[in-house]
């Protein structure tokens, strides 16, 4: 007979059996911990890539960067170019500095390739480099991977500096020999006897010509007997106390002082040979000199030279010239990349630049001429002297500009050389820019003016040469806008003092070297 009470006991555990689902949290944990084991295991292998990838990017960046920055092998091979094209000695560096940088984790990929390029393209120098490698996995080989690509690029650039040619264009007429400052021109005033019958208050524009009996003659315009030698330009030479000490007291002489007859009898030359004597004169207010605007001018152009030398950034990258004038365009100091010599060295355009008093018009030098202030013929020559306009991109392709240092009075008068006669007005007027300054800017030449304001000549003898001083003092006020307008948009530039002249010189400079950068 059947035990109801066993089969009973046996349904209601079967049930309770059924019912019960503790038992399924191993059986789904168990199942669900291949792809859990997978996925953690793909985020590691993930995870060293991204690891690995970051590294030869890093790696990469800095190829990029090191291939062309300054100096670099690649930068130097770029400026010696003469035309655009690749680098290749920054292609070598990049490669080399990429492959310096990923040795160190060498074991921790496969397969690396690598490909730089370096280009300069004007004043434009571009690097990039282009990396893949694989990296090993482990974990993902159990779905069938056995590596994972990895990939990046990094792009520089960098704007090369341009070579730049610089014409300085002098004005050395007889009206930039002035003093360079009042108090030097009361110091000259109280001592100088040239033409002081007719400017009591001081000679303004004959003062420094050489010849005997030219411009100045004891009878006629003397304050006392020079031997009729005009004696402006030795007096600002020679020792100012040590001149006074030569003058005594002499009534019947206009300015009622002489100098002894054994000085007048050899004069100019018995002034150096008795007395301390300077080639130039840097510094207004000393003894040893009376500073002249044009020893300001030599002093600030020596001052560019420093700047230039502390800006260049590739050598040989900018070249000067001195060219003076007064008639003709003069060829004083040619171009050169050697700016960096003594002042006291003659065969250095620092000697040149310090000595720019010493052509002055004399009325003795032919190769400038004398008489007058040909502005328009110092341009129009400095254009036919450009025979190129580059684009500064290569040392065979440089930059022009033109600084014209001036006091803006166009004077077409001319004076034989030497002692000669005299032709043409002598009525100052300005430049015509449409004429003299745009054919320069027409050809891609930037025209940088530094205006030195013309001094009103006080008190004026109309009786003089034609009303020389009047016409010359009315024309001032229309000096500023004939420059203005011959100068390129935003390189007008005045200066007063011999510390505004060396500022503005500087400023005109990095003016230049920053407009270039820009426009190109």
């Amino acid at each position: 007979m059947p035990d109801f009470g066993m089969v009973q006991r046996l349904g209601r555990l079967l049930s309770r059996w059924q019912r019960d689902s503790r038992a399924n949290v191993a059986a789904i944990f168990a199942i669900a911990l291949v792809p859990l084991i997978a996925s953690i295991g793909c985020a590691i292998d993930y995870s060293m890539a991204t690891r690995i990838k970051a590294k030869l990017q890093s790696s990469a960046d800095a190829a990029s960067v090191a291939s062309i920055s300054v100096n670099s092998a690649g930068y130097n091979a770029a400026m010696a170019m003469t035309s655009n094209g690749s680098v290749a000695a920054g292609v070598t560096e990049a490669n080399n500095i990429f492959t310096g940088n990923v040795t160190g984790f060498a074991n921790s990929y496969t397969n690396l390739g690598v490909t730089s390029t370096v280009t300069k393209s004007g004043s434009r120098l571009s690097a990039s480099v282009q990396f893949s490698a694989d990296v090993p996995v482990t974990f993902m080989q159990l779905l069938g991977y056995h590596k994972l690509t990895v990939t990046g690029s990094s792009s520089s650039s960098t704007t090369l500096p341009l070579y730049l040619d610089f014409y300085l264009t002098l004005d050395v007429s007889g009206s930039m020999g002035l003093p360079s400052t009042t108090a030097e021109a009361q110091r000259m005033q109280s001592i100088n006897p040239d033409n002081y019958r007719q400017y009591p208050t001081g000679c303004t524009l004959a003062c420094h010509f050489s010849p005997q009996n030219s411009a100045c003659t004891d009878s006629g315009t003397q304050g006392y007997p020079t031997n009729n030698y005009c004696l402006g330009y030795a007096i600002s030479r020679v020792s100012q106390s040590g001149y006074r000490g030569l003058l005594s007291p002499k009534a019947t002489n206009p300015m009622g002082v002489q100098l002894p007859s054994s000085i007048v009898s050899g004069l100019p030359n018995s002034l150096y040979s008795n007395l301390a004597t300077v080639a130039n004169c840097p510094t207004d207010g000393t003894d040893s000199c009376i500073q002249l605007r044009l020893d300001a001018v030599g002093y600030a152009v020596n001052q560019l030279f420093v700047t230039a030398n502390n800006t260049a950034r590739v050598t040989n990258q900018f070249r000067i010239g001195l060219y003076p004038f007064i008639r003709y365009l003069y060829s004083y100091f040619p171009l050169t990349s050697s700016i960096n010599g003594s002042t006291t060295n003659p065969s250095t355009i620092n000697y040149a630049a310090a000595n720019l008093a010493t052509l002055l018009d004399t009325n003795m030098n032919a190769s400038l001429g004398s008489g007058g202030t040909h502005i328009d013929t110092a341009l129009s020559s400095v254009n036919t002297l450009i025979t190129s306009v580059g684009d500064g991109s290569a040392w065979n392709n440089t930059l022009p500009y033109v600084f014209l240092v001036t006091d803006g009075a166009q004077d077409p008068q001319v004076k034989g050389v030497p002692n000669g006669s005299w032709s043409g007005s002598n009525h100052a007027t300005t430049i015509n820019p449409a004429t003299s300054c745009t054919p320069l800017k027409n050809r891609g030449i930037i025209i940088s003016v530094l205006y030195i304001p013309y001094q009103k000549i006080n008190p004026v003898n109309a009786s003089f040469a034609g009303d020389e001083d009047d016409y010359a003092n009315w024309n001032i006020p229309n000096i500023p806008a004939s420059l203005q307008n011959c100068a390129s948009p935003g390189f007008f530039y005045t200066a007063n003092t011999p510390a505004d002249i060396t500022a503005a010189l500087n400023a005109m400079f990095n003016h230049a070297v920053q407009e270039a950068r820009i426009t190109n």
